[in-house]
C-alpha cells in the first residue's frame, strides 16, 4: 500500500514553558468548558419578524433590538409561582406565540427518546403578567398562530384547549396505546432518524392541525432490562431493524372547530415513509413528502385539506439516497416554503454537489440558484421581498462553513463572512439581521450581531477569557495537514501535538474517530476538547481525519461508501496511520484508535480489516452488523438487505473476529436503545469462537455512549487513558483506578 505525503506546512510549535498543566483527567475534562467559552445569547427567539430577539439570562428573558442595540427585560420568573401554588416557577424551555403576546413554557420535562418526552405546559401573558396552566402530562403543546388556542398531544391523541371557553376539546379518539396506534408523535425510528420530536403542525390560518398517525402493531418488539431496582424490569418498545416491517403511517388533517378529519392518500405502493409536511402559502394546501423504503425516490405532493385532492409537484430520484435533513449540521429541511410566496426551494446533489433549486408552485423548475464544485451546507434565510437567499457553504474549503447571500436568479453572490473558519448562523425571519458564532484554529468562539450586508453591529462575545486561559495554561492547537491515499484521494486531517513537543523524540499516536456517513469531523475551528488536551499533556499525538463518506467534499466523496460501509473509512484511517509512520517524531509501533457509536464501529472494523496497524483500540457502543441496526438509517446507506447481501456481509465485523491481533477495550451499556446490546453480545460470541480475548466493560445504567453522568464519563475516560498507558507506553505499574484523583 503506497501513501503519498503532502507536507503543506512546517508544523509550528509554541513553547509551553511555565504554563499551568492539568492536575488530573477530570481537571482537563472541566477545562473543555473553559476552552469552549461563552456561546453568546442562549435560546434565541426572533420577535416580530426580526425587529428584536429574546434570550435567556439566568432567571430572566431579556430582548435585544438590533436597530438600536437596546436591551430590555421581557420576563423574569423571580417571584412567580406555579398556578394555584406557592411553588417557585421553573421551566426547561419556552416558545413565543405567533403574535408575540404570550410565552409558552415547558416544565417538568420527563424524557422518552432522544428528543421527546412528557411535560407540563404553561402560558404567560406578557401584558397581564398572568401564568396559566395550558396542558398537563403532554408530549407536545403549541399555541395556535393567533394565540387563542393550544394544540396538545397526549397519550397518542390530539386535543385543543380554547382560552376563551376554558375548555379542552379532543380532536382524535382512535389511539389504542403507545405500542399500537397513536397520533401526533413519532415512533422511535422516525424521531431518531428523521430528526423531529413533534409530529403535528398548526395551519397558518388557525383552522387546522395536520398530524401523523402511526400503527406499529406489526413492528418487532425491542426489550431492554433495567437492573436498578430490587427486581429487574423490562422496558419494551418497537424498533424496526433492517428488513423488519415498518409502522403504517398516514397524515390526517383535523378541523379544530368541527373536528372533521381528512386523510392524505398518496399514490404510493409498497412500503414508504412520510418524513416531512409543510403548510404552503396557498390556503388549505399542505405539502406532504413521501420517500420510498430505499430512500432514493422522493415525491413532494400538494394536498388540499378540504377536498383531499392531491398531485405531485416535485419528483426527485437518486442512484444512492435523497437527503431530506442532516443531523450533524443541524439542517432540519432540504425544502423551503417562504411565507407569502408562490415559489419553493429544494436542495439537491443532482449535479454532484448540494445546491439550491427554485421551483414554482406548479412544479416547474425556474432555475438553479447556486452552482459550482462545492457543497451548500445550510439555507439560513429566504427573503421573497428582496429575492435573496442566505446560506452556509464549503465553497472556500471542505474545512470551512461560511455565510453567503445570493439572488433567487443566481446572480449577485456575496460572501458575508469576513473571518475564515466555521460559522454558525441564527438569522431573523425577515433576514435583516443575524447572529454569527464563529471560530478558527487560532481564534476561540466569537459571537457577533450583524446586518444583512455582513456589517457587524455589535460583538456580543469575544471570549477574551478563553484567550487569557490559553496564555496561562498549557494548550496545543490542532495543526492541519493533508494525506493522499494510495488511490489518489486527498484527505484533510489534523494532529494535536504534546505540550512539550520535541522534534527529536518519538511519540505514540491516538486516532479519535467517528467517520459516519454525512457527518463531518474536522473544521478550521477552535479546539475545546479537554480529553485531547489531556492526551497531549501526557505525551500523545492526537489525530483525526475527514475520511471518505463525510460531507462537504461533493457527492462522489460523500457517497463512495454506499452499500459498503466500513470499507473506505477503515482504509483512510489505516492509510493516514501509514503516512504518520514515516514522520520522524512518530512512534510507529505504538498507535491506537478509538471512537463511540459509528466511531466504535469504525474502530472495530479498522482493527479487524487492517490488523497490526494499530496496537490498541477502544470501541464504545459499536454496531457490529448493520442488520442489527434500525432500518431507516441503515437502509439509507446500505440499501435493502435482500438486495445487498454481499455488502451487508462485508460490512459486518463478526466474520472478521479471527483477524484480531491488537488489544481491544470494548465498552457498551445494557440500556442502549440506539445501538442495541445484541451487537456486543453477538460480537463477543464471534470473538470467543475465534479464540480471541477482549477487555470488556458493561455499564447497565448508561444509555448510548455508556456514560450516564459526569462520574461515569470520567471513569470511562480514565479506563481509556490507562489502556493507552499500558499498551502504547508499556506501563504495567499503573495506579489503582479507584485511588486515582478524579
Amino acid at each position: 500500500m503506497c501513501v503519498a505525503l503532502l507536507l503543506t506546512s512546517v508544523f509550528p510549535f509554541a513553547a509551553q514553558a511555565q504554563k499551568t498543566e492539568y492536575s488530573s483527567l477530570s481537571d482537563a475534562i472541566f477545562a473543555s468548558g473553559r476552552l469552549g467559552g461563552k456561546r453568546g445569547p442562549a435560546s434565541v427567539n426572533w420577535i416580530n419578524g426580526g425587529q428584536k430577539y429574546s434570550y435567556i439570562a439566568g432567571q430572566e428573558v431579556p430582548t435585544m433590538e438590533p436597530a438600536t442595540l437596546k436591551d430590555e427585560l421581557l420576563f423574569t420568573k423571580t417571584g412567580l409561582a406555579f398556578p394555584n401554588t406557592k411553588k417557585p416557577f421553573d421551566y426547561e424551555s419556552f416558545q413565543f406565540s405567533h403574535d408575540f403576546k404570550n410565552l409558552v413554557f415547558k416544565s417538568d420535562f420527563r424524557p422518552i427518546y432522544r428528543k421527546s418526552g412528557i411535560a407540563d405546559y404553561y402560558v404567560y401573558n406578557l401584558q397581564t403578567k398572568q401564568l396559566k396552566s395550558a396542558a398537563k402530562d403532554a408530549r407536545t403543546a403549541e399555541l395556535s398562530p393567533d394565540g387563542k388556542k393550544v394544540g396538545i398531544e397526549r397519550k397518542g391523541n390530539m386535543f385543543v384547549y380554547d382560552f376563551a371557553t376554558g375548555k379542552e376539546k379532543q380532536l382524535t379518539n382512535d389511539a389504542t396505546g403507545e405500542n399500537a396506534i397513536f397520533n401526533g408523535h413519532y415512533d422511535w425510528v422516525y424521531e431518531e432518524e428523521f430528526g423531529q420530536p413533534q409530529a403535528w403542525n398548526w395551519s397558518p390560518d388557525n383552522k387546522y392541525i395536520a398530524y401523523w398517525q402511526f400503527d406499529e402493531r406489526k413492528v418487532p418488539n425491542f426489550e431492554m432490562t433495567n437492573f436498578e431496582g430490587h427486581h429487574s424490569e423490562t422496558v419494551n418498545f418497537h424498533v424496526p431493524l433492517v428488513g423488519d416491517e415498518n409502522a403504517k403511517v398516514k397524515i390526517g388533517v383535523a378541523d379544530v372547530t368541527t373536528g372533521k378529519k381528512v386523510w392524505f392518500k398518496p399514490d404510493e405502493t409498497g412500503d414508504f415513509y412520510i418524513p416531512r409536511i409543510y403548510w404552503t402559502s396557498t390556503p388549505n394546501v399542505l405539502a406532504v413528502m413521501t420517500l420510498n423504503r430505499e430512500q432514493n425516490h422522493m415525491k413532494l405532493y400538494f394536498f388540499n385539506v378540504k377536498t383531499g385532492e392531491h398531485h405531485v409537484v416535485l419528483d426527485e430520484q437518486n442512484k444512492t439516497w435523497v437527503a431530506i435533513f442532516d443531523f450533524y449540521t443541524d439542517v432540519n429541511d432540504m425544502v423551503y416554503f417562504p411565507k407569502d410566496s408562490k415559489e419553493f426551494f429544494w436542495v439537491s446533489d443532482r449535479s454532484g454537489y448540494y445546491h439550491i433549486y427554485r421551483y414554482s408552485y406548479d412544479g416547474k423548475l425556474i432555475n438553479q440558484v447556486t452552482k459550482g464544485d462545492w457543497d451548500l451546507i445550510k439555507v439560513n434565510g429566504i427573503n421573497p421581498k428582496t429575492q435573496s437567499i442566505y446560506y452556509l457553504s464549503a465553497e472556500s474549503s471542505g474545512l470551512a462553513q461560511e455565510l453567503y447571500s445570493i439572488k433567487f436568479d443566481g446572480t449577485g453572490k456575496k460572501k458575508l463572512s469576513d473571518v475564515d473558519g466555521k460559522h454558525n448562523i441564527n438569522m431573523s425571519p425577515d433576514t435583516k439581521y443575524y447572529i454569527d458564532s464563529y471560530s478558527n484554529i487560532k481564534t476561540p468562539t466569537h459571537v457577533g450581531l450583524y446586518d444583512d450586508n455582513g456589517k457587524q453591529l455589535k460583538m456580543l462575545e469575544d471570549n477574551a477569557a478563553v484567550s487569557a486561559f490559553v496564555k496561562t495554561h498549557a494548550y496545543s492547537a490542532p495543526e492541519l495537514f493533508k494525506v493522499k491515499t494510495s488511490d489518489g484521494v486527498t484527505l484533510d486531517a489534523y494532529m494535536i501535538k504534546p505540550f512539550d513537543f520535541d522534534q527529536s523524540k518519538k511519540y505514540p499516536v491516538v486516532f479519535t474517530v467517528y467517520g459516519g456517513p454525512e457527518s463531518h469531523s474536522i473544521y478550521n475551528s477552535f479546539s475545546a476538547n479537554g480529553w485531547q488536551q489531556w492526551l497531549a499533556q501526557n505525551g500523545y499525538i492526537v489525530v483525526d481525519v475527514n475520511n471518505r463518506g463525510i460531507s462537504n467534499y461533493g457527492s462522489k466523496f460523500l457517497k463512495i461508501g454506499y452499500k459498503q460501509l466500513g470499507k473506505y473509512e477503515s482504509r483512510d484511517f489505516a492509510e493516514t496511520a501509514l503516512y504518520l509512520n514515516i514522520l520522524p517524531f512518530v512512534d510507529k509501533g505504538n498507535m491506537a484508535i478509538m471512537g463511540t457509536s459509528y466511531g466504535g464501529y469504525a474502530t472495530l472494523y479498522t482493527l479487524l480489516t487492517y490488523p497490526g496497524v494499530f496496537k490498541a483500540g477502544m470501541a464504545n457502543s459499536a454496531v457490529t452488523d448493520w442488520r442489527l441496526y434500525d432500518n431507516i438509517y441503515t437502509e439509507r446507506y446500505m440499501g435493502l438487505a435482500q438486495e445487498n447481501k454481499t455488502g451487508y456481509d462485508a460490512s459486518s465485523t463478526m466474520p472478521l473476529a479471527k483477524n484480531l491481533q491488537d488489544h481491544l477495550l470494548y465498552i457498551h451499556s445494557m440500556s442502549d436503545d440506539n445501538v442495541h446490546p445484541a451487537n456486543t453480545m453477538q460480537m463477543l460470541t464471534a470473538f470467543a469462537e475465534a479464540g480471541k480475548d477482549v477487555d470488556l466493560r458493561i455499564y447497565p445504567k448508561g444509555a448510548h455512549g455508556a456514560a450516564y453522568d459526569l462520574s461515569s464519563y470520567v471513569l470511562i475516560q480514565t479506563l481509556n487513558f490507562q489502556y493507552l498507558e499500558k499498551y502504547l507506553k508499556g506501563k504495567n505499574d499503573l495506579p489503582n483506578i479507584n485511588a486515582v484523583k478524579k
